[in-house]
């Protein structure tokens, strides 16, 4: 058959799968797949080029618990987006500018306080010795929260392509700036610093395609929504996913507190290379809220995009346990060197653990697009007796294992137990989403950027 009749027959078909439900969501993970080998590419080279690597896994992590308010802001901002709640074109590019201007002022009145007490922060985080390090990790979540926030918007507005790309390029940068201010003599501390340059960076591309979009704010033009009611609004997906990152990351402090300076190193590395499937869920959650919001919004299921976004986790998932199972030696060996080998016979079993964590986020994050809130409470508990349980826990790297995978495995049957339970239709009214909003235009304007 000519080639251009083969274009004739198929490139509908083709047109119809990239705009689908599936390729986006899709997409979105797959940016996130990128953005962790990449974060993997930081580790390797951060694990070789430091020797204290289990400092800078510890002060990670206690960065990472600390970015949940600018997880959560960003599902919230996106969600409100969606329903027209913080403006419409130029209204909405006002709201964009009085966020920006607060949450950078915000910023440095955090970065003030924390320089004041990072003393006591870094010995909270086991890293003493890296008090200026530790300094970072307030303002750094600041700054992580505004660019957030510029995501949420961008996802609201059907741009998933530019978040995807902004996922990327963070932790390109973050290796790039952190690999060279480690390298000249900066140490933990300038692999750190990598982190909140890099977010800066990405601020400025996130401006670009809202402005394209939105055009510049009407000078005098006031916020459609404050940023602290917003704030205040978003309390559950705040507490939400605190839980998860608490879920998340909680392990690798423990660690540093229950193994010796080198078991500790070599468990922060393995259980970076078993976190990969949370990476790929958190960028199909991307997707996951708004679509939901809209279906549910029109008083449609929105189950099924669940459902989708399962499955992608699941597909990655099975070359991920394969490997970690036949030859998990070989992939620490090669990714992080011999020296961080103590703890490789835990990789399978935590590899299992984050898979099943994987699947418990995009189950909260339906439930967060719903608004529904009492799944915080069981979830909460779990989350406040994982680290007392590690504490008690086996000093062997298995053992230690086997306690974060029952917690996981407990946190996934409260939140699927709860979240599968069937929502009350909702009668489309035809006020819900906004004429601006709306669905075709949204797939439009996502195949357009």
């Amino acid at each position: 058959m000519p080639l251009t009749s083969l274009k004739q027959r198929y490139e509908p078909q083709l047109s119809k799968l990239g705009g689908s439900d599936t390729a986006k969501a899709a997409g979105l993970a797959g940016a996130m797949v990128v953005n962790n080998v990449i974060a993997l590419g930081s580790v390797i080279v951060f694990s070789r080029e430091l020797t204290d690597y289990g400092s800078l896994a510890a002060l990670v992590s206690y960065f990472l618990i600390l970015a949940v308010v600018g997880y959560a802001m960003q599902l919230a901002t996106a969600r409100e987006t969606v329903l027209g709640h913080l403006g419409v074109g130029p209204s909405l590019a006002a709201t964009i500018r009085a966020w920006t201007r607060s949450l950078l002022l915000f910023t440095a009145v955090m970065a003030v306080f924390s320089v004041i007490l990072r003393q006591p922060i870094a010995d909270a985080v086991g890293v003493g010795h890296q008090a200026w390090a530790a300094a970072l990790g307030i303002p750094a979540g600041c700054l992580y929260l505004l660019l957030c926030v510029m995501r949420g918007f961008l996802q609201g507005l059907g741009d998933y392509r530019a978040v995807g790309i902004s996922l990327i390029g963070e932790q390109a940068a973050r290796l790039a700036i952190g690999g060279v201010l480690a390298a000249v003599g900066l140490g933990v501390g300038g692999a750190y610093l990598g982190s909140p340059l890099s977010f800066v960076a990405m601020m400025f591309y996130c401006a670009v395609p809202l402005r394209r979009r939105l055009g510049a704010a009407p000078g005098g033009r006031r916020p459609a929504a404050s940023l602290w009611a917003h704030v205040r609004s978003a309390w559950v997906a705040i507490a939400a996913l605190g839980v998860i990152a608490v879920l998340q990351n909680i392990d690798i402090i423990a660690a540093k507190r229950r193994f010796s300076s080198e078991l500790a190193s070599s468990y922060s590395a393995t259980a970076v290379a078993a976190k990969v499937l949370i990476w790929v869920a958190m960028g199909a959650g991307f997707y996951l809220v708004p679509e939901v919001t809209r279906r549910n919004a029109a008083g449609r299921d929105g189950r099924p995009i669940l459902a989708r976004a399962l499955a992608i986790v699941g597909v990655a998932a099975i070359p991920c346990l394969l490997i970690y199972a036949a030859v998990p030696h070989l992939l620490i060996k090669a990714a992080f060197g011999p020296k961080r080998l103590l703890a490789v016979d835990a990789l399978f079993i935590l590899g299992v653990a984050f898979t099943v964590l994987a699947a418990t986020y995009l189950a909260v994050q339906y439930m967060l697009a719903l608004k529904r809130t009492w799944f915080l409470l069981p979830l909460g508990a779990l989350a406040v007796a994982e680290p007392i349980l590690l504490l008690q826990a086996p000093r062997r790297p298995v053992g230690f294992a086997m306690v974060v995978l029952a917690v996981q495995v407990a946190g996934a049957a409260v939140a699927f137990g709860m979240a599968l339970r069937p929502e009350k239709a909702r009668p489309r009214t035809g006020g819900d989403v906004p004429p601006e909003l709306t669905e075709p235009e949204l797939v439009g304007a996502s195949g357009a950027s």
